[in-house]
């Protein structure tokens, strides 16, 4: 079957010029080629759009009004081509973000207005949750992950460490001591983060590759980062969270850091999008953008 929008290019460019002949030298096709193709539309549409005769052809009056319909859908085609083709080098139109709720408070919000001064035709469609979203069946352009990433066709950049630490109130630790060793944390109150995909509930990982797994207890467990901070504050139990929600609170002296005998996991901050294609500017300018914020160190984790 011949390709259809071919088939209206070819009728249009006969229609335009007023033989076949002209057609294919402007087309660079055979003339039986083209024949072919019109042919082949006249069948699809069981309507005559050419009257031929030894002297030349006219148009119907199907023709006539095909041509037009012809010549408008094609404009519009390459206009939507054009556009697209845009799309790849000039920044531009809506990106669809979604982000960590805590992270994209804290860290992306703030970094928007910077980025609408550099790329004025960009509109950010910002969406906030801890939730694992599916990029293509929902429709988003870029997401940004923290921890560790499991296998999919999804093609995912590093954009920033990701530190984790273990700490707690001064009021917790003076009441209920310090934890020296990983064993310890069997002893105290550790608040669990609940989400899948992170740091679990009710086991907290050590080592360079997450290769110590401590089994730990509390009498909270939440799904927001910031709700076991405010506990840790008000010296509920220990929390172990990433330094860009708990970092404030250490350099002030409200939370302090615990050392323990194997430092934690680190894990790291990834921009991801679909694969498969090449990704449009907007994408790109953001991805390079907070890569150049958070570089050569991201700020939650300075002074720490």
């Amino acid at each position: 079957m011949l390709d259809r929008v071919t088939g209206m290019q070819v009728f249009a460019r006969v229609g335009t010029l007023g033989n076949f002949s002209a057609a294919a030298r402007a087309l660079n096709l055979s003339q039986t080629m083209v024949t072919k193709h019109v042919s082949a539309l006249e069948d699809r549409l069981g309507v005559k759009l050419l009257n031929r005769s030894t002297r030349g052809m006219t148009l119907t009056e199907a023709g006539r009004s095909y041509l037009s319909a012809c010549e408008r859908i094609l404009a519009e085609i390459e206009e939507a081509d054009a556009s697209a083709s845009l799309d790849r080098v000039e920044p531009r139109g809506t990106l669809k973000l979604n982000v960590p709720l805590a992270f994209g408070i804290r860290e992306i919000a703030p970094a928007l207005a910077e980025f609408s001064r550099l790329h004025p035709a960009v509109t950010v469609d910002l969406g906030l949750t801890d939730r694992y979203v599916d990029l293509i069946e929902e429709g988003w352009d870029l997401a940004i992950r923290i921890g560790r990433l499991k296998d999919s066709g999804l093609v995912a950049r590093r954009i920033a460490p990701c530190r984790v630490v273990v700490c707690a109130a001064p009021s917790y630790l003076f009441t209920h001591g310090t934890p020296r060793t990983i064993a310890d944390l069997q002893q105290h109150n550790c608040l669990g983060y609940t989400l899948p995909n992170a740091l679990g509930a009710n086991r907290w990982t050590f080592g360079e590759n997450s290769e110590i797994v401590a089994p730990v207890s509390g009498n909270l467990r939440a799904n927001n980062g910031d709700a076991l901070l405010a506990a840790a504050l008000a010296g509920q139990g220990l929390i172990y969270q990433p330094t860009f929600i708990v970092g404030d609170s250490l350099r002030a002296g409200a939370l302090m850091r615990i050392d323990l005998d194997c430092p934690p996991h680190e894990f790291g901050v990834h921009a991801i999008l679909p694969s498969g294609r090449q990704a449009p500017a907007k994408v790109r300018v953001f991805i390079e953008f907070l890569a150049e914020r958070f570089a050569p160190e991201p700020a939650w984790d300075r002074e720490l």
